[in-house]
């Protein structure tokens, strides 16, 4: 019976815990919009939301994108990022940003500030949209 109770217990545990992610930390429930790449000016448009547990979603500047989110605050891995297949002017930005993203592995929340970063330091630099 005493094993049985502890079996029960620790399948319990997955079910318990909650999200983990940066969306957890501050960054779930709002749209982040791109406001700075390596160190330059993000002129075209690009945003980043955390949708529900485990997923990023967004808009790109040419194409709409989503993956998976699933490590713990304050890592960041996006795993692979699916995404439409529309050209536009803004192509390069796209790409610029998108393998950015791809790239991050640290994420911090400071208000309506979010910035992904890797080993080289700050990838990308986002606000909260009004």
């Amino acid at each position: 019976m005493r094993s049985f109770l502890i079996l029960a217990a620790l399948s319990a545990l997955p079910q318990c815990q909650g999200d983990e992610t940066v969306r957890a930390y501050g960054a779930g429930d709002k749209t982040w919009v791109l406001v700075e790449l390596d160190g330059t000016p993000f002129d075209a448009r690009a945003t980043l939301t955390f949708p529900e547990t485990g997923k990023i979603a967004g808009e790109a500047p040419c194409n709409a994108y989503s993956a998976a989110m699933t490590v713990p605050y304050p890592w960041f891995d996006a795993g692979h990022i699916a995404a439409t297949r529309r050209a536009c002017p803004d192509l390069a930005a796209e790409t610029a940003f998108l393998n950015a993203l791809g790239e991050v592995t640290i994420s911090d929340v400071l208000g309506d500030t979010l910035i992904l970063s890797d080993e080289s330091g700050e990838r990308l630099i986002f606000k909260a949209a009004d």
